[in-house]
């Protein structure tokens, strides 16, 4: 009963997870175009792409756990909003590049904490290859964040 309870509960998160990778796929397209640094926009397009090997990964998971249906995602919906109103404030190309890492990190973040608990649900069910998809993006996240403050710390930098 109690896997069974798990397994609900992966369902779910996984289900938000795809609804994320979508909103994540229309924000990137946008945060592109706003972003002036040439590092900041070759790190989103790597970023970019690796949301897409994300969503084959959830996908994938997703359906190993036996999901149905779609479930909304009203956290990364937010960040996508923060982000747009903190790109259109911002007064100058530098403070909207940190102010799109920091809105970058800040979704991360979610992706770091969402993958690091389904990653051990889904190994506590017996759902081997759904733990190491879902522990690979939480590797892949981390790097990221790693790689967004560098460059935050190179654009403080130059100013």
């Amino acid at each position: 009963m109690a896997n069974e309870s798990l397994n609900i509960l992966i369902q779910q998160g996984l289900a938000a997870l795809k609804e994320g990778s979508k909103i994540a796929a229309k924000a990137t397209d946008d945060i592109q175009d706003d972003a002036t640094d040439s590092q900041l926009k070759a790190a989103l397009e790597q970023g970019n792409q690796q949301s897409k090997q994300w969503a084959d990964r959830i996908e994938r998971s997703y359906e190993a756990a036996g999901g149905k249906g779609d479930e909304e995602n009203p956290i990364l919906e937010a960040h996508y909003e923060v982000s747009k109103k903190i790109r259109g404030e911002a007064k100058d190309d530098y403070s909207r590049d940190l102010g799109i890492i920091a809105s970058g990190q800040l979704a991360l973040h979610y992706w770091i904490a969402s993958f690091g608990t389904l990653t051990n649900y889904a190994k506590q069910t017996g759902l081997t290859q759904v733990a190491e998809d879902l522990h690979k993006c939480l590797t892949e996240a981390k790097q990221a964040d790693e790689q967004h403050t560098a460059l935050a710390e190179q654009i403080l930098g130059k100013n």
